[in-house]
């Protein structure tokens, strides 16, 4: 018996999220079937990142074990031959036994886009939150400098979170714009439940001047969820990468 590691992307968009559901298909539902039909073996993985409805990656991690003689380096070209073609195995390796993806030390990042033009781009309507109003780019960078570091983040997650421990670090936030995409990319030692999508669309409103960017401390200090701004829609949030150090 061996334990391999694949790393995951796939475009979120017609799938109910990462986690075996009822009420609809989900990515780990696609990898389960697909790792079992190559191996013959009832495959179950275990993902490091429960992404929601409608959310993306390019690098999530799953692992799971098996016995079969294909070797570790390709199953991922194997497993792409069975997956639809919005899920792909980007990369299988083989780790010690024990090795569990959500137990070990790691560093996420994501990154949320706003499609920020006067009309919407159909082609983009998928993977970017699409707002018609001007966003100030360097009020939301201020904005986001009182984001990083070590914080309690409870006013950046959902109200519905049974986590009790809210206290989170961020390493780092930034933001981009090349002609009408802004990216925010923040990368950390975990995220909360909405965290990335309230961030972003507390920037969001800073950017439009609901919020002054120094209000974004005031957020953080008063844990309160409704002093935040509102949770942005999932199409526009991509998990890049879980490293492990």
């Amino acid at each position: 018996m061996k334990r391999i590691r694949l790393t995951v992307a796939y475009d979120g968009t017609d799938y109910c999220g990462w986690q075996v559901q009822k009420n609809g298909i989900t990515v780990e539902e696609v990898l389960n079937r697909a790792l079992s039909r190559l191996t013959g073996e009832d495959i179950t993985v275990i993902g490091a990142s429960r992404t929601d409805a409608g959310v993306h990656a390019r690098g999530n991690v799953a692992v799971f074990d098996t016995d079969t003689r294909i070797p570790a380096e390709r199953i991922a070209c194997a497993l792409n031959t069975l997956l639809p073609e919005d899920v792909v195995a980007v990369k299988s390796e083989e780790v010690p036994a024990g090795w569990h993806p959500r137990r070990c030390v790691s560093v996420k990042t994501y990154e949320y886009r706003i499609l920020n033009r006067e009309v919407p781009d159909p082609i983009r309507r998928r993977d970017t939150y699409f707002v018609s109003f001007p966003l100030d780019i360097e009020r939301m960078r201020e904005a986001a400098e009182y984001l990083k570091g070590e914080h309690d983040f409870k006013s950046f997650c959902s109200a519905h979170t049974a986590v009790k421990d809210t206290v989170r670090t961020i390493y780092d936030l930034e933001i981009e714009k090349e002609e009408d995409l802004i990216t925010i990319r923040v990368r950390g030692n975990g995220f909360l439940y909405n965290m990335v999508r309230i961030i972003a669309g507390t920037l969001a409103g800073v950017g439009r001047g609901y919020f002054e960017s120094g209000e974004v401390k005031k957020m953080l200090d008063d844990k309160d969820r409704t002093k935040a701004g509102v949770t942005a829609p999932p199409q526009g949030l991509t998990l890049v990468e879980i490293a492990y150090p």
